[in-house]
Order: C-alpha cells, then structure tokens, then sequence
C-alpha cells in the first residue's frame, strides 16, 4: 500500500444541533443530505478507510443514509458519550484508528464543501512535509479538516469538553504544517438555516458546482 493510501479519515457527526428541529446532518443540501456530501467527498478521496462518528439521533441517520455508503470502506462509530463534547467524538474515532493507520484526517460532518482534490492535496502535502499536524490554509485563512500523525494520538485523547483539537495544535507549533488549499468553501460550515441558505447561494454563484 502506498504511502499516501494510509491516511484514514473520520468524519465526525455526533452532534445534537439544537438550532435545528431535525438533526443537522439531514438537512437537505441541492438534493443531498449534509453529511452524504462528506462521505462522497470522503469515499472518492485516497483516505485508506472512512470512519463516521455518530451519536444524536444515529438510528435515524443511519436509516436515512443511501445503502451505497453501506460498504466495506466505511465504518460506523456509535459515541454514547456525545452529549459531553466534541472531545468524545474525537477520542471515539481515535480508538478505532490508533493501532492500524499512521495518520488521520478529522473532518467535519457539518462542511459539506469538502472534496476529494482538496483531502488528497492535503494528504499528499502532509506526507511531504514530514511532520505530525497538518493544517490547511486558504489565503491566511486556517481551518479543517486536520490531520495527525499517530505520534499525537496519545495527545489527543486527552482532550475534554466540547472542544476540538485547536489547543493540540496550539500547543505544538513546530509540529504543524500549513497546507495551502485552493477551495476556500470547504471552511464552510452550516450552524444555522441562514448558513444554509447562504451555502446554497454560493453554490449556485460558483460554476464549479
């Protein structure tokens, strides 16, 4: 397998979305649920395997998903913890990944403009640069998905709290490698309507989609 082929990815999508009267990642994108947009971008990309971490509601999202992402590249994680925080989620994708790849990329279930050229220019960047984070940049603009070599798992496993992984990545400046980017939508997340319908919006202004 080669190198660029071991990187694995967990979407992480457990969250209760208050805002919301249904959980957010079914929410209707141009005819796509929110999180299928993260899973095609994800399946077409070169991360070895896909781990989706649900939690609010995840019988529903699960009955709800196309039986093409039922396949052998994508598996389901359950976070009964997801009520204490992002950090649980994070740590539930960790267990599952820790002993078998050398590296993972966190992505988000609520930034649907991720895209397989974006995840595979950041993995193969990554790779280059030889260090343990890697963080991509569109015009001094930073945001996700990360990733991280196994010699942070550890680190970040100790996160609590409903928080990220910004304070691992804080608190190891020399580790990180920013990756420039080309799609600045990917920063793009949906936390209310109006971010939906603004999504929406630039999509129908960009000719890309």
């Amino acid at each position: 397998m080669k190198e660029k082929r071991s990187t694995a990815g967990i979407i992480l999508a457990a969250g209760m979305a208050r805002r919301f009267k249904k959980p957010k990642q079914l929410l209707n994108l141009n005819g796509k649920l929110l999180i299928e947009w993260v899973l095609d971008a994800s399946i077409a990309s070169h991360l070895a395997a896909v781990f989706l971490v649900l939690g609010h509601e995840s019988n529903k999202i699960l009955k709800s998903l196309d039986r093409k992402y039922i396949n052998n590249r994508i598996t389901t994680v359950i976070n009964t913890k997801y009520k204490d925080g992002m950090s649980t989620s994070l740590k539930s994708g960790i267990l599952e990944v820790m002993n078998s790849f050398p590296s993972t990329m966190f992505l988000l279930g609520d930034q649907p403009m991720i895209d397989s050229n974006t995840i595979n220019s950041m993995i193969d960047q990554f790779d280059k640069s030889k260090k343990n984070i890697c963080v991509p940049v569109h015009n001094g603009t930073k945001g996700n998905p990360v990733i991280f070599r196994q010699t942070m798992y550890n680190k970040l496993l100790t996160i609590k709290g409903d928080i990220g992984a910004r304070f691992i990545i804080q608190n190891n400046p020399d580790d990180v490698y920013y990756a420039e980017i080309d799609n600045p939508l990917c920063f793009f997340d949906i936390d209310t309507a109006k971010d939906l319908e603004d999504l929406k919006t630039k999509i129908r202004n960009n000719p890309k989609f």
